[in-house]
């Protein structure tokens, strides 16, 4: 990781594509912070190639870190999780999005609570999203409409965050420093 990545920020977003090299590039963003680690996890296993999925990130990460599974109410799992001394990693922010389309929830409400859960951690957070704005117009109004909601709730988090980190090739740029 090179020197002049913020590891002390108090909200990070590292945004990419699909197989960006986001997720890696946060969790050792987290494990370089010396904390606890707590990992927030926004996935739900449907079917058995999630399973493997979710199998292999937990690999990945070790036993150094806490896992916690939240698919839809992150603003309650950031208050009870969030501590001095205890880094937060969720994991990812567009797959809570459709979790929350999925479920019909209140998106506005959602992503309300989980700007003001953010602002009022008092350990660090670092969020991880999926940038699909850059991709293809999508066929369907599902699909649009996720397009669209992504990007909004990108740039609502980024906007509060003190550092953004675009991953594309498993390489930073870094679009926002504290």
């Amino acid at each position: 990781m090179p020197a002049d990545t913020d590891i002390n920020a108090q909200i990070t977003l590292i945004l990419g594509g699909t197989r960006s090299g986001k997720s890696s590039f946060a969790q050792k963003l987290a494990e370089q912070s010396g904390n606890q680690l707590v990992y927030i996890a926004t996935a739900e296993a449907f079917d058995e190639e999630m399973a493997n999925r979710i199998d292999r990130h937990q690999q990945d990460r070790g036993p150094a870190w806490q896992t916690v599974e939240e698919s839809r109410d992150l603003a309650a799992a950031i208050a009870a999780h969030s501590a001095h001394g205890t880094t937060v990693l969720i994991d990812c922010l567009t797959i809570w999005l459709s979790n929350l389309m999925l479920a019909e929830a209140d998106i506005a409400a959602a992503q309300d609570a989980l700007g003001k859960a953010l602002t009022e951690a008092p350990g660090p957070i670092i969020l991880v999203s999926n940038e699909v704005g850059s991709g293809i117009v999508p066929e369907s109004a599902l699909g649009r409409r996720f397009r669209d909601e992504s990007g909004w709730m990108n740039q609502t988090v980024a906007a509060i965050a003190d550092s953004v980190t675009l991953i594309t090739a498993g390489l930073p740029l870094w679009l926002k420093q504290a």
